[in-house]
């Protein structure tokens, strides 16, 4: 079986779990239960095999056996040596009763117990700092899931059911963080607007991520960024570009606490190691982190929310992240503050991505100054401006800003890549294709007609400091040449077959002894 049949067939599983909450609360709701319960199945499936491996040294056949062999080692007196070595390798412990596996069971004979599965929750919570508060989002107790105690216990116990046919362990591979990340895409597309709080589309994320990786592929230790890490896919795409994937040290900020969580997931079942993660769940623009002494980063890379408003209080002049620029961005308007705080944490090796809206391209006042003073430094690499409605929080166009600190020159690249998209129902989409074209373009860096134009400083400057992309790059279509002696011609011919018309039309009314002549 490939890599690729394995991962659509646990995908397939996963997503019909969701059936069974799908008509009791929206998609933003209950993807917190599907994708925390996966998750809790996935630490209960480690720890079983972890188990069994110091066991019996190898691998069971099936969580089954792994069980038995378990719950006799928890019964028998080396119980405590098992037990610590467990939790020293992975930072929880998890009795028998409490397993994924033993909850399956009492499920398929009508024992299941929500206080159970609470339990479990709470105790991996518990057990370490990098799982404290993972599954506050899941309320095994709301009346959501339905009428009466009885209705809400057989919801979940229906759940867990339908999440135990997906063998979690059982795949080569990326496989199984490939089937979540796919589970957030397809929570996404049913949240729609809301989605941009939490997932960037994957091929405008992978943009992003394969101009980020260009130089750095064979970086070992590779740190990325990411201040508005959502379900932290632009982070983990990343890896996919990567020579050393293993070594990256991901760095992420998320301001909603769901959200955070949902991050620290998906690392976990990515195979990150806990070494390499620094998440925190803070306001990236109140809050400035990191502030230790890893504070600058090869990779940033970031989707923030777009024109959101912030404080914008007097105390940012003074912030080293903004202090350069003499001005603040509009308090309404947050897009160059995300902006400022992520090329602040960029090395002077590194590149940035970032996703926005156009107005950041040609707004003056503040706005205007911070543009120029980037120019003028030579930090703004490249602006690409992509199809509209790509987006689930948007039907706007966005455009990608590329940014670097150590640049020869200070040209700017523009791409229109408006036109790069496949329709879609609900969206359009940027296929694989579109993806290769526009970064052959950035590569390629030279002027194509209608697509791409290299622009000189000299040439921003003239125009005021303004980069709206129609100012360097004309995609209209031109009118095509007429020919007037042409036209002539086919109206002489015209006038020729309308008097032949008359003549026989006059001659046929004359037959019918009409007086009638044109």
């Amino acid at each position: 079986m490939t890599e690729n049949t394995e991962s659509k067939e646990l995908q397939q599983v996963l997503w019909d779990g969701a059936n069974i909450l799908r008509g009791k609360m929206d998609a933003n709701e209950y993807k917190n239960y599907l994708l925390g319960i996966v998750f809790y199945k996935y630490l209960s499936d480690v720890y079983l095999v972890k188990a069994y491996d110091l066991l019996e040294d190898g691998k069971p056949a099936s969580m089954d056996e792994a069980f038995q062999v378990y719950e006799e080692a928890w019964n028998s007196d080396d119980r405590e040596d098992l037990t610590d070595e467990l939790k020293s390798e992975l930072h929880y412990l998890i009795t028998p009763e409490l397993t994924f596996t033993k909850m399956v069971r009492d499920a398929r004979e009508n024992k299941f117990s929500r206080e159970s599965l609470q339990t479990a929750f709470n105790n991996i919570e518990q057990a370490d700092t990098r799982f404290a508060n993972m599954f506050s989002d899941i309320d095994l107790y709301s009346t959501r899931l339905g009428v009466n105690d009885t209705k809400q216990a057989a919801t979940v116990s229906d759940l867990v059911k339908a999440i135990d046919r997906a063998d979690l362990l059982g795949h080569s591979g990326d496989v199984l963080g490939d089937a979540y990340e796919y589970m957030i895409g397809q929570f996404a597309s049913e949240t729609g607007k809301k989605a941009g709080e939490f997932y960037t589309p994957k091929n405008p994320g992978t943009l992003a991520d394969r101009i980020c990786m260009i130089g750095h592929e064979d970086i070992q230790g590779l740190s990325a960024y990411d201040p508005c890490m959502g379900s932290a896919s632009l982070l983990l795409h990343l890896r996919k570009y990567s020579h050393h994937p293993e070594y990256i040290k991901y760095y992420g900020q998320e301001l909603s606490q769901t959200t955070y969580n949902l991050a620290r997931m998906n690392l976990i079942l990515h195979g990150v190691s806990p070494d390499n993660q620094h998440l925190r769940n803070a306001d990236t623009l109140d809050a400035d982190w990191p502030m230790d002494e890893e504070n600058v980063f090869d990779i940033v890379t970031m989707n923030p929310p777009y024109s959101a408003h912030y404080s914008a209080n007097s105390g940012f002049l003074t912030d080293p992240r903004f202090s350069s620029y003499g001005v603040l961005p509009p308090k309404s308007k947050a897009d160059y503050a995300f902006l400022l705080h992520g090329f602040y944490h960029l090395k002077q090796t590194g590149t940035m991505t970032i996703f926005l809206p156009h107005g950041v391209l040609f707004r003056g006042a503040a706005e205007g100054k911070i543009r120029q003073k980037l120019l003028e430094d030579g930090s703004i690499d490249a602006v690409i401006g992509l199809a509209p409605n790509l987006f689930y929080n948007t039907s706007i166009p966005v455009c990608i800003v590329v940014l670097k600190k150590k640049r020869d020159g200070r040209d700017v690249l523009f791409i229109d890549a408006s036109k790069q998209f496949e329709s879609g129902k609900n969206q359009n989409q940027l296929t694989s294709e579109n993806v290769d074209h526009i970064l052959e373009l950035y590569k390629e860096r030279k002027d194509v007609d209608k697509e791409a134009h290299l622009a000189s400083f000299d040439e921003i400057e003239k125009n005021d400091f303004n980069l709206n992309i129609p100012r360097y790059i004309d995609t209209s279509e031109r009118e095509p040449q007429i020919d007037i002696r042409e036209v002539y011609a086919n109206l002489q011919k015209d006038d020729e077959e309308i008097k032949k018309s008359s003549e026989e039309l006059n001659k046929a009314f004359a037959e019918l002894g009409l007086s009638v002549r044109l």
